[in-house]
């Protein structure tokens, strides 16, 4: 379980810092020209194949088993960094509390990038690795 647990950090860690990237750039230089949703509609599936390139090579870099035990805790792990670090962020960046960001994700843009995020950290259950 270890390998998973380290798989799935390393994963986050990848994909969250092309996340900060294209977020960066999808908040100061797309949102003003296309408002959110489109920019998030712009952003996930740039977010979603980077995934698909990620996790294979994650899983084999660190012989994470195919057994669905080790998979799901890949996936939890990834998928309980990225909410910590996204509410993190959200306070110490937005100043935004909980309660604004659990407001942020009922709407469209929100729903759609929690979609995602799901979707991704999904990927270690679905993808077969040799």
């Amino acid at each position: 379980m270890q390998r998973a647990v380290i798989a799935g950090s390393v994963y986050f860690l990848l994909l969250f810092a092309l996340g900060f990237m294209l977020g960066t750039v999808r908040v100061l230089l797309v949102i003003p020209y296309v408002g959110t949703l489109v920019a998030t509609m712009l952003e996930v599936p740039v977010m979603l194949a980077a995934a698909y390139v990620v996790c294979p090579r994650v899983i084999r870099r660190f012989k994470v088993p195919p057994e669905r035990p080790a998979r799901w805790v890949m996936a939890l792990v990834f998928l309980i960094l990225l909410a910590l670090f996204e509410s993190a962020l959200g306070s110490l960046l937005f100043n935004r509390t909980m309660a604004d960001q659990w407001a942020a994700l009922s709407t469209p843009a929100g729903m759609l990038g929690l979609s995602a995020q799901i979707i991704a950290a999904l990927f270690p259950l679905r993808i077969a690795t040799p």
